[in-house]
């Protein structure tokens, strides 16, 4: 497994280097945004640790072109000082698979790292490329949907998220699966960043006065209707 690290510390990344030499997991060091996004073009990486306060290039930004420009579907961890559930939900927007607070444990960390790179593995190996459900159509490898026809923009989170309820029609899924299943074994489950993606998608699936697919079970967890 090869990673980048992106953190403008060298004291953290260098920890981090260390942590991760002793579980197998070999890695490279860039300590601006601008060097990050010229290996990231040039080079292939299994995972990015990506910190978000950077010189030249922020850690928003790198997941955005990283999503949208160079289209790579490589998981990314974020990791930072910045640990609120606005910051947690803002990176998530941008791309992010994962989110750990600083200070953080190497041994958590490296524990995160390899599920990320074994949920990215297994996914691969065994998705297809189109999902039909409920009116809409999920394109994996363009990372578009649409509904009924109509192309709908989401964010890259909002299409994780959507692609689990597309894989399990009409199945209630809780938002502990739903966190483990979109976002990442290990993620907080004190907040509501669930039910706020929820939201987000209901609004974008509905914006055009389409019937409500996306429902709720209370007390259980969320489900896609069959209908």
């Amino acid at each position: 497994m090869k990673v980048l690290i992106v953190d403008d510390e060298i004291k953290i990344s260098n920890v981090i280097h260390k942590g991760l030499r002793q579980y197998g997991i070999e890695s490279m060091a860039a300590f601006d945004g601008e060097v990050a996004l010229e290996l990231l073009s040039a080079e292939a990486f299994d995972l990015v640790i990506l910190d978000i306060i950077l010189p030249k290039v922020n850690g928003w930004e790198i997941c955005k072109h990283i999503r949208q420009e160079l289209r790579l579907s490589v998981p990314i961890l974020m990791l930072s000082a910045m640990g609120k559930t606005e910051h947690v939900i803002k990176g998530l927007d941008a791309g992010a698979d994962d989110f750990l607070a600083k200070p953080f444990k190497i041994e958590e960390l490296a524990a995160r790292v390899r599920a990320l790179y074994r949920r990215n593995h297994q996914y691969a190996a065994v998705q297809p490329a189109l999902l039909n459900a409920a009116g809409l159509t999920l394109d994996l490898n363009r990372m578009e949907v649409q509904r009924d026809g109509q192309l709908i923009s989401l964010t890259a989170k909002e299409f994780e998220l959507l692609k689990c309820f597309m894989q399990q029609p009409g199945r209630v899924l809780t938002r502990e699966q739903l966190l483990e299943a979109a976002w990442g074994i290990g993620f907080d489950t004190g907040t509501n960043v669930v039910d706020v993606y929820i939201n987000y998608l209901r609004r974008k699936l509905e914006a055009d006065g389409s019937p409500r697919i996306l429902h709720t079970k209370i007390g259980a967890g969320y489900y896609l209707s069959m209908e």
